[in-house]
């Protein structure tokens, strides 16, 4: 009868070393609401810092594959497209002239034909004119017979109408049988208004227009008679008709000097 006391004393003692102790039960709430503060005040700073670098709604646009793309910059776009209208701005104009070509002597007829090949071979069309070989109508007698013949103007050159960049050049150049362009320490230099007038003149000529008489002395020079009354005479020209072709020439007759008037074919130089 007298252990039970001592039972029920040994039981509480037990019990009360069962209920936890108030001071831990509260550090360790405390302990738990800072560490979920914590986690909260991170997930805040993440979600701000989140935000802080997405880029703007201004400058993505969606894909069609639902992807996020940059927006293009409009400033640079007005960059190339002020460079495109300024390289079409300074596109190189195209100003034509008048040369003179050096070419092979007796070949000027088919080197002009195998200039005018070769610029429609390179595309240059647009930087050419017209390819010249300078020649004239004359009457000539030949064997007591009148004949038409074209003579050259200036045997061994050729002229072309062109505007000048290295591409025309080297082709010029390239060409075979072309020497040079006649000019000054290698510069080509145009041709004068007054040689140009001749030469498209003399391309542009009616052919029923009566050709030039192919009269091969001027006045002053010493002729001699080849045929008619004064045969093997010699003198000295006085005048000379070229339209007509009729020449007059000095001739000494019994020591006397008596203008004779010939037709031009009668006499030759001496």
């Amino acid at each position: 009868m007298n252990e039970e006391p001592h039972n029920l004393a040994d039981n509480e003692k037990a019990a009360q070393s069962l209920r936890p102790d108030p001071v831990a039960v509260e550090t360790g709430s405390q302990a738990l609401e800072g560490g979920a503060s914590v986690v909260a005040d991170s997930a805040a700073d993440g979600a701000g810092n989140f935000e802080a670098d997405a880029p703007e709604a201004g400058n993505v646009a969606e894909t069609g594959s639902g992807e996020v793309a940059p927006e293009v910059d409009s400033a640079n776009t007005d960059v190339v497209s002020d460079e495109s209208g300024l390289a079409a701005e300074t596109e190189e104009p195209i100003t034509m002239d008048w040369y003179i070509l050096k070419v092979q002597s007796n070949r000027e007829r088919s080197i002009a034909e195998a200039l005018q090949r070769k610029i429609a071979i390179e595309g240059l069309d647009q930087h050419f004119g017209q390819v010249i070989v300078p020649t004239e109508k004359v009457t000539e007698f030949k064997g007591g017979k009148k004949k038409i013949v074209e003579r050259k103007l200036w045997p061994g050159y050729i002229v072309v109408n062109m505007h000048i960049n290295d591409d025309t050049w080297f082709a010029v150049r390239e060409t075979s049988g072309i020497g040079d362009f006649t000019g000054a320490a290698g510069k080509p230099t145009p041709m004068q208004a007054h040689e140009v007038a001749r030469v498209v003149q003399t391309e542009e000529t009616d052919t029923e227009e009566a050709p030039k008489l192919a009269i091969k002395f001027k006045e002053g020079d010493k002729v001699k008679v080849k045929e008619g009354n004064f045969e093997s005479f010699e003198g000295e020209v006085g005048t000379i008709d070229g339209a007509s072709g009729r020449v007059t020439v000095m001739i000494n007759i019994f020591g006397r000097s008596t203008p004779v008037e010939l037709e031009y074919w009668q006499v030759e130089s001496v």
